[in-house]
């Protein structure tokens, strides 16, 4: 706890700490805000503040023109929004009488191609076949990276997937992706996807576990699935060893696949509408970030400078 919520009153550490009990449900935004809660307290209170209710929005501002040396325009952004937020449900509980991170502006931010890695086509093709799957850990691979590539999931979405979100609809597997906000997605699968999929369960004798995470880790010393669901960090880790075992250059990580397959899907004549409804996004806009179509396009003006 920062040394300006642990010296206030007893409301005020419990107001502090139900924002992020209680306002927060994604486990993600709460982290990032407590990380910038925490960070802003701290650095106010090296400068003399001794109290919360002396934060002035000079101190704010002064914070977000620091951090704009050392974050990307979106970061400070995050980290004003969470400080931002703090400081209105301590206004509401009547901790403080006013917010002094309100009036305060984050900087200036446009973007219309996304800055996701991704691959070719035959990169992915070439990553997919070159997982090793005799044993469990390369069952489990391919089909995480088969459902982010051809589902369009967030690797969130799929890391938090039950073995019942694999199920059958019209003689067809389909998936069930449990995305941002609590929302439900389904979606059909790929003909390829399907058989990493059905793979993967029957190989690791998971139907008999429905309720049970459908990604896990392996049981140390066992080569087993284990009970424990995949952390998104060990999927990160795994995706950067598959990516050097294909020999691929490109730096990716876990949401370069639905970067992937979007491009993909959209090369290949799919609309940027449908693409949206796959990814399961409200506005064409943020699907648009993810269409990578106009890198090939560069790539070729830039081969015309014939030196």
């Amino acid at each position: 706890m920062p040394a300006l919520i642990a010296s206030a009153d007893d409301r005020a550490r419990l107001r502090f700490l139900e924002f992020f009990a209680v306002t927060i449900r994604n486990a993600h935004t709460r982290r990032a805000y407590a990380r910038a809660a925490g960070d802003f307290l701290t650095w106010v209170a090296a400068r003399g503040v001794t109290s919360l209710g002396a934060v002035q929005p000079l101190h704010v501002g002064a914070w977000i023109e620091a951090l704009g040396g050392e974050m990307s325009a979106p970061s400070v952004k995050q980290q004003l929004a969470g400080v931002r937020r703090l400081f209105d449900w301590l206004v509401i509980g009547q901790v403080m009488p006013v917010n002094p991170a309100a009036s305060v502006r984050g900087p200036a931010h446009s973007q219309r191609r996304g800055k996701t890695p991704v691959l070719a086509p035959d990169e992915a093709r070439r990553l997919l076949d070159t997982i090793d799957v005799g044993g469990p850990a390369g069952l489990r691979d391919r089909a995480l990276i088969g459902l982010m590539v051809y589902s369009f999931a967030r690797i969130g979405a799929a890391l938090s997937m039950r073995v019942e979100d694999v199920f059958m609809q019209n003689r067809r597997l389909w998936v069930r992706l449990h995305e941002k906000g609590g929302k439900q997605h389904e979606m059909p699968c790929h003909h390829n996807l399907e058989d990493y999929l059905t793979a993967y369960i029957d190989g690791c004798e998971l139907r008999a576990q429905a309720k049970g995470p459908l990604f896990r880790t392996i049981a140390r010393g066992t080569k087993r699935l284990s009970d424990t669901p995949l952390p998104q960090a060990n999927a990160f880790a795994m995706v950067r060893r598959r990516a050097v075992a294909a020999e691929i250059g490109t730096a990716i990580g876990n949401h370069s696949f639905r970067a992937t397959g979007i491009t993909t899907y959209l090369k290949n004549g799919g609309t940027l509408e449908t693409a949206a409804t796959m990814a399961n996004h409200s506005s064409t806009r943020t699907t648009q970030l993810y269409d990578r179509r106009p890198d090939d396009v560069t790539l070729d003006e830039v081969e015309r400078v014939l030196i």
